[in-house]
């Protein structure tokens, strides 16, 4: 991407549609808007204008278009759109118009958004949070998504690095003034590490929040798991309200994951079936419950399935939440089976017992996710913060070392903190980061 180039692409989604938005951000958008509608409409007002085809004058649409002068836009350049009749045909007609203009290309996966952070509309965290809003299936995703948009975690962690700064600014002007007289070296030493030491506690605080801001953004994952026949596929099936999963009395059909997600109560919960767990010498079953195990070693709640008189499953993996689900339960009569203490009966093929079943796994998830509002949502916000507290505990743990390393030691945490809003060595996280975005956003 250069910086004189000026991006387009459709901002809404793709196929037949009544509306179609095609974006257009950078230094040629007035050219481009002018070259198809014949004249640049008041600013940030939709107006209703004829597009033509500026190289042989044909017809394009009927259409609502915007002017948006910058630098006061989502990206922070002049920008245009263009609020087309929704059929592929005029889409593609408009796009293919201004991909002859000169100045202009068809942006990439995030190019918009990636703009608005170059050109400080946004921050990285900001931009992550847009795509989570973007992907946000349940309404917590969405409330979350919101909140880290607004710049929750952005105005906290600057906080914290404006506080990270001071500190090494002491550090720093200690070692200027070594040698001057009247600079109380442990009066100074005592106020900065003591102001670290606070620093580190409050990030360590908000690090020990049991991952509900990642959880919430990936789903509480919840996995089916018993022996062959136990009724695994059956009950994915029954829960998610369509045939996702293959049913057949022939044990070990299911050999690979099958994944459903699941909105409750706003809470996103990833459902899995799994292959049924036995000993078995056929390779490729063998390996569907090598890859069971794995599943069931990583779940936040294992649904362990019991048929009429079969028995619970070894999981091989102690420690694990799990809630264990007799299956099969319109098979025996009411008084032929009891139901232990904290175990749930259901039959997918009556429907008894489902709702109960849901309102567990329910409360199992906002047990998982927890209570109040998380304020670190990524792997990579979290890691940046661990980072910082290693180089604080470092610099704490040489109390009266030399000045010179606590300094280094502040530098390094005060870099940590920067990564998380990409003040700092961003170019590899905005790549990663945006080949993730949708086309136009």
């Amino acid at each position: 991407m250069t910086e004189t180039a000026t991006l387009f692409a459709p901002a809404s989604g793709f196929g037949r549609a009544a509306v179609a938005v095609i974006r257009v951000s950078g230094p040629a958008a007035a050219d481009a808007l002018v070259a198809l509608s014949g004249a640049l409409p008041p600013p940030r007002r939709l107006s209703l204008r004829t597009l033509r085809d500026p190289a042989d004058g044909t017809l394009l649409d009927r259409a609502l278009v915007a002017w948006f002068p910058g630098p006061d836009t989502y990206s922070g350049e002049d920008m245009a759109e263009l609020h087309l009749h929704g059929g592929t045909a005029v889409r593609m007609g408009v796009l293919a118009a201004l991909a002859r203009l000169p100045g202009c290309r068809a942006a990439g996966p995030g190019a918009f958004t990636r703009q608005a952070v170059l050109n400080g509309r946004m921050d990285l965290a900001e931009a992550e949070a847009v795509a989570d809003l973007i992907d946000a299936e349940t309404e917590g995703q969405r409330r979350q998504a919101l909140r880290q948009l607004d710049g929750a975690l952005s105005r906290q962690v600057a906080a914290w690095r404006l506080e990270a700064i001071d500190c090494l600014a002491a550090a720093e002007a200690a070692l200027d003034f070594a040698d001057e007289g009247d600079v109380d070296d442990a009066g100074l030493d005592a106020a900065l590490f003591g102001r670290a030491a606070s620093l580190r506690q409050e990030i360590a605080a908000a690090l020990h929040d049991g991952r509900r801001g990642e959880r919430l953004r990936e789903g509480f994952t919840v996995v089916l798991a018993g022996a062959p026949n136990a009724g695994k596929s059956t009950l994915l099936n029954a829960l998610s309200r369509r045939d996702v999963a293959i049913v057949s009395e022939v044990p070990g059909t299911t050999r690979d994951a099958i994944e459903v997600r699941l909105d409750l109560g706003g809470l996103p919960v990833l459902l899995v079936d799994t292959a049924g767990l036995r000993d078995t010498a056929e390779p490729v079953e063998a390996e569907g419950i090598l890859r069971s195990r794995a599943r069931i070693g990583a779940a936040d709640l294992v649904l362990t399935l019991i048929p009429p008189g079969g028995d619970a499953p070894d999981l091989g993996s102690p420690g694990i939440r799990t809630l264990r689900v007799l299956t099969k339960a319109d098979l025996l009569a009411d008084a032929s089976r009891s139901v232990p203490p904290h175990a749930l009966a259901v039959s997918a093929r009556t429907g008894a017992g489902l709702e109960a079943l849901l309102d567990a796994i329910q409360g199992e998830a906002e047990a998982g996710f927890g209570a109040g509002d998380a304020l670190v949502t990524r792997a990579r916000h979290r890691a940046a913060l661990e980072a910082c507290v290693a180089h604080l505990d470092r610099l704490l743990a040489g109390v009266g070392g030399m000045p010179e390393l606590v300094a280094e030691d502040l530098r390094l945490a005060v870099r940590a903190l920067g990564e998380v809003g990409g003040h700092v060595g961003i170019e590899d996280v905005l790549d990663r980061l945006f080949s993730g975005f949708c086309i136009g956003k």
